[in-house]
């Protein structure tokens, strides 16, 4: 019996001529200063579409996005953590090894619709929870990190 599956395929929203900086990645990059990425230079990164169960939400939605390391190979990031900061003034530690074993996507999209500042977005951190049983921990919920703003690479 299949209880849920998570999908990753690649996919082609149309780009949006945004940009307003949503995303500021700095530590240990290819730049001593931060990169500050717009909407539209991260829809220009290969796209990929999960289709997921949330912690915080019902059923199963379709997200939007970027792969995670797919978004740090882009500014050739090295290290051993990452840390996602919000707008709101959450941060947790990610392991870099996440990044690497999991298709953990950066999410700008939810069922299609562009994420707002006011819920969940601009842009959402979003494990495959439904693919990897041991994602369905809380250890993994605190760090779907929504209103993402900010990646340190150390």
């Amino acid at each position: 019996m299949i209880l849920g599956t998570s999908v990753v395929v690649a996919t082609t929203l149309k780009p949006l001529n945004d940009t307003r900086t949503i995303l500021t990645l700095q530590g240990n990059i290819q730049s001593a200063d931060p990169i500050s990425l717009s909407l539209s230079d991260l829809q220009a990164l290969p796209q990929h579409q999960l289709v997921t169960s949330t912690a915080v939400t019902d059923g199963t939605l379709t997200f939007d996005g970027v792969l995670m390391r797919d978004l740090l190979a882009s500014v050739s990031a090295q290290g051993s953590t990452v840390v996602a900061e919000a707008s709101n003034g959450y941060s947790i530690d990610i392991p870099w090894a996440d990044t690497q074993n999991y298709n953990v996507l950066v999410a700008w999209a939810v069922d299609g619709v562009l994420l707002e500042p006011s819920g969940k977005g601009p842009l959402w951190i979003v494990y495959p929870r439904d693919q990897f049983r041991q994602l369905r921990d809380i250890r993994y919920d605190y760090r779907w990190v929504w209103q993402l703003n900010r990646l340190i690479i150390k």
